[in-house]
């Protein structure tokens, strides 16, 4: 089968379109065709890792180790990446009872990988879900992670009807989703922070005021908030204090030591809090997904699509810092179909 293999750590070039072995599925697994995958952040930091010290990296100390262990020190041990898809079963082990030949599928893989491919493995009880009726493939591929990210971080700010939620980094693949469901599937009032190119895209989708971080700083406004989720760990609890209302949430995505600290002081001083998030994702989210998507309260925007052999070009636009929307992957010629 074809895939795009990574055949070095670095600049997008490194991606290379080879023939490797199709995986077999063993009984409780299925083997998907995969019509779609996308290109989302973790993706563009398993390929460029070897580059990223550990004050570059996203998170603690600890995680970055982690996580060039796992992905290799000096070569990748992961070879193919790709963690979200959209496709069809194609084959499946005796003891799977939950999908059979032919079912359209999307799901997530988390830090196994392994979507730049034409075909893939994954366990039935994995983060797996029969595909939105109402999505192309492209779409669906486009979905599980923010989605699912989205659901386990609103929960944990328990968030509700009428609760004013502000969204920092919201133009990524899990602020738009958060936008989405607070407003739509939570009930809440949502506002957004994000660049100048992409302020029109997070109105569209629900983020009302959208607040351009390079003409002012959101915690100079009037407005206060139940709850702030940053998303890539840009700002701090000392900023965002004056902005929480009493007993408010700042949720950190991403994180440093420094958040660290501010969560545990703020569990045991004071009313407003900082809690450092970490999701796990479970299939029945991604099944509530699917749901909530075909009700209509969550619609991924796919801004670019590349055919397998390009995906250096895909990873070089969505890097760009140009897009408005995820950049995917057409593995097939079916991604565009329902």
């Amino acid at each position: 089968m074809r895939a795009a293999v990574l055949t070095e750590f670095g600049p997008p070039d490194v991606l290379k379109l080879r023939e490797v072995a199709k995986p077999r599925p063993g009984d409780g697994d299925v083997l998907i065709r995969v019509h779609a995958t996308s290109v989302n952040f973790g993706d563009t930091l398993a390929r460029n890792l070897a580059a990223i010290s550990p004050r570059r990296f996203h998170m603690p100390l600890l995680f970055w180790i982690l996580a060039r262990i796992s992905f290799g020190i000096r070569r990748p041990r992961i070879r193919i990446l790709g963690s979200e898809f959209a496709g069809q079963v194609e084959a499946a082990g005796r003891a799977v009872t939950r999908f059979r030949k032919g079912d359209p599928v999307f799901g997530f893989r988390g830090p196994r990988m392994g979507a730049y491919a034409e075909y893939l493995c994954m366990p039935e009880d994995g983060v797996l879900a029969t595909k939105p009726r109402n999505m192309t493939y492209e779409q669906a591929a486009a979905v599980p992670y923010g989605a699912v990210m989205a659901l386990g971080l609103l929960r944990r700010a328990q968030v509700g009807p009428g609760t004013k939620v502000l969204v920092v980094g919201a133009s990524g693949g899990i602020g738009t989703a958060v936008l989405q469901l607070a407003r739509y599937h939570f009930g809440a009032e949502v506002a957004g922070v994000c660049g100048t190119a992409r302020l029109e895209y997070i109105k569209s989708l629900g983020a009302h005021p959208a607040i351009d971080y390079t003409q002012e700083d959101f915690v100079d406004r009037a407005e206060s908030y139940d709850v702030i989720i940053d998303i890539l760990g840009k700002t701090s609890f000392r900023r965002c204090r004056r902005v929480l209302k009493p007993g408010g949430r700042l949720i950190f995505v991403s994180f440093k030591t420094k958040q660290i600290l501010q969560a545990l002081w703020t569990a045991v001083v004071g009313d407003k809090k900082a809690i450092c998030a970490l999701v796990t994702e479970k299939p029945e989210d991604l099944a509530l997904v699917r749901t909530l998507v075909e009700a209509g309260k969550l619609t991924p925007v796919v801004d670019r699509s590349y055919p397998l052999g390009q995906a250096d070009e895909a990873h070089r636009y969505a890097e760009s810092g140009a897009r408005t929307g995820s950049v995917v992957i057409a593995v097939s010629p079916a991604a565009t179909s329902r």
